[in-house]
Parts: C-alpha cells; sequence; structure tokens
C-alpha cells in the first residue's frame, strides 16, 4: 500500500518511471506476502482483508490516478476512463474474495484466475506509458483515444470470466530447474539494464498468453480426470484426443495384413486398372483386400476349388 501511495507521489512530481517502479515494487511484495504469512504461520482473516485493501489501493487507484496526471489531466472524459479502472479493480478484487470460499469449483479451477488478476492489471494498464518512456517521443499509442481505449479494455479484462493461468500452481520439473534459473538471472539482468524494455515485454507475454489459458480450462473441463495426472500421462491423453477427432476426420489405419495396404492389380478387358485401399472404413478393406487377391501366388486358379486332401495326407 505504501508503494502504491508513492508511486501516486512520484507522478505528481512528473517522475513517471519511478511511478511504475514503485507499482512494480507493490506486485513483487503482493506475490510475497501470503507465502511469507504461511511460511511464519502468520495468516489470519485480517491479514486478507487488509491484503485486498492494500491491492485496491495499489493497482487500482494509483495506477489510475498516475494515468491521469499524466496523460488526461484537465480532461473529463480521460477522468471517466480512470474512474472506470479503479471500479472494475475493485470489483474484480470482491469477486476473488467471494471465489475463496466457493466450495463447488472443479479441483482443476485452482490452475486458473477468473479473469485478468489485480497486479496484471494494474501494470498492463500503464502499458503506454511505459512505452512512451522507452521509445522517447510522442507516437500513436500515447494519443488519448488509444490511452482510453486501453485502459477501457484492461478493465473489461479485470472483470471478466476469461481463464488466466496462475503463475502458484505451475510446477516446474526437476530437469526444468537449471534452465530456470539461468532464464531468471538473465531476466533480471535485462530488467536492471533496459527496465521498461523488459517489462513492457513480460507484460505482451503475459498478455499472449491469455488464448492458451482459455483452450487449456475449456481441454480441462472436458476432461477433469486429467488435472491429476503427470504432465507425461496428460500429453499422451491429449494426443489420444488430437487434431484428427477436432477436425472430423477419421481415425488413420492401423496395422493389419499386407493385402489390405498394398495396391493390387485387377484385370479388366485388356487394361489393367490399379484400386488402391484406403485408410477410411475397416469393412471396405477387407473386402477389398478379399476381391484384390493374387490368386497365382499361392498357386491356385481364381475359379478352381481346392482339390480334397487323402485319408494318407490326414493321416
Amino acid at each position: 500500500m505504501c508503494a502504491g501511495l508513492s508511486a501516486v507521489q512520484f507522478a505528481l512530481a512528473k517522475q513517471f518511471q519511478a511511478a511504475i517502479a514503485a507499482i512494480a515494487v507493490a506486485a513483487v511484495l503482493d506475490s510475497l506476502d501470503g507465502r511469507i504469512a504461511r511460511l511464519l504461520d502468520a495468516t489470519s482473516k485480517m491479514g486478507a482483508e487488509l491484503d485486498s485493501l492494500a491491492d485496491a489501493i495499489s493497482f487500482g487507484v494509483a495506477p489510475a490516478l498516475v494515468l491521469y496526471v499524466w496523460q488526461f489531466q484537465g480532461n473529463r472524459v480521460g477522468w471517466v476512463v480512470t474512474l472506470v479502472f479503479a471500479v472494475c479493480i475493485i470489483l474484480r478484487l470482491a469477486r476473488f474474495n467471494t471465489l475463496l470460499d466457493d466450495t463447488e469449483q472443479p479441483p482443476y479451477a485452482r490452475e486458473f484466475f477468473v479473469g485478468v488478476p489485480a497486479p496484471a492489471g494494474g501494470l498492463s494498464a500503464l502499458l503506454p506509458l511505459i512505452l512512451t518512456l522507452q521509445i522517447g517521443r510522442d507516437g500513436w499509442w500515447n494519443t488519448d483515444a488509444v490511452v482510453m481505449v486501453w485502459t477501457v479494455a484492461i478493465a473489461a479484462l479485470l472483470i471478466s470470466r476469461i481463464p488466466t493461468l496462475s503463475l502458484k500452481t505451475i510446477k516446474v520439473p526437476a530437469k526444468a530447474v537449471a534452465p530456470l534459473l539461468v532464464l531468471t538471472g538473465l531476466l533480471a539482468a535485462a530488467v536492471i539494464t533496459y527496465p521498461m524494455l523488459a517489462l513492457a515485454a513480460a507484460l505482451l507475454v503475459y498478455l499472449l498468453h491469455i488464448p492458451y489459458a482459455v483452450r487449456r480450462n475449456h481441454w480441462l473441463a472436458n476432461h477433469p480426470e486429467a488435472w491429476e495426472v503427470p504432465p507425461k500421462e496428460r500429453r499422451a491423453i491429449r494426443r489420444a484426443h488430437g487434431a484428427g477427432r477436432r477436425l472430423g476426420l477419421r481415425p488413420p489405419m492401423r496395422r493389419v495384413a499386407g493385402a489390405a495396404r498394398a495396391a493390387w492389380s485387377r484385370r479388366g478387358g485388356d487394361n489393367n486398372v490399379r484400386s488402391v485401399a484406403l485408410p477410411t472404413d475397416a469393412t471396405r478393406m477387407r473386402r477389398g483386400a478379399v476381391r484384390g487377391r493374387n490368386w497365382r501366388r499361392i498357386g491356385l486358379r481364381r475359379n478352381q476349388s481346392r482339390p480334397p486332401t487323402s485319408r494318407r495326407d490326414d493321416q
């Protein structure tokens, strides 16, 4: 909460880079406070309520005032837009608190947020300001109309029911720990060297992940039994219900007798016509295999029946 209010003070002093940094610090602290409380065994209902109030100030009121001081000062429509954003943040937090007590949600719902979470929404609303500070000049990205539309769009994502991935539930495999540590070090170096560029890239990647989160949520809703299985088995289930069935195609042909897979010669008058058995119907393949059987290859004529075996041969 102190970081969010400090961001407002930095914006009033026209120190917009420091204001963005203060809101980013508030987002980092928001991701740590719950874990620290659980480690210290200091969780309480008062702490949960205080967390929501701090989020409302740091990611709702503070970004709205920063945008107003930067772009909309003296613009009545701009003031309405910032009010809409702050109200949507508060509505999103109120819904989040009610969903915590909902015991009828499916197990896989813990993997997703309903709508964009408050820290990501508060920082995403500042993306036009971040681009302006990074590029260093004015352009279409910081016009009043574009900033208004962008702010309202982020506000709509906050109160929407679009699922987004919860980073708290992502499990890192053991073999990916070392690459992840290297990536974290590179990201830290990028944030120190190019802070605005790194923050803008991270926000764009987060917003681009939303279609994947929607698709993943839809798949788990249709296959809830796959949520608790290991990732390898989940991928096997996904391949079993693969793209062929989604496109309405028939499953591929399995391994059967060679006659069902090959193309056989059939005589029709003086011309030789080749008939190819297609992997569309098992019954049709079996009939084609019988009709296309090469009788010379097994030493019999087509219309000749097999000679009866003698009693001596039976003995």
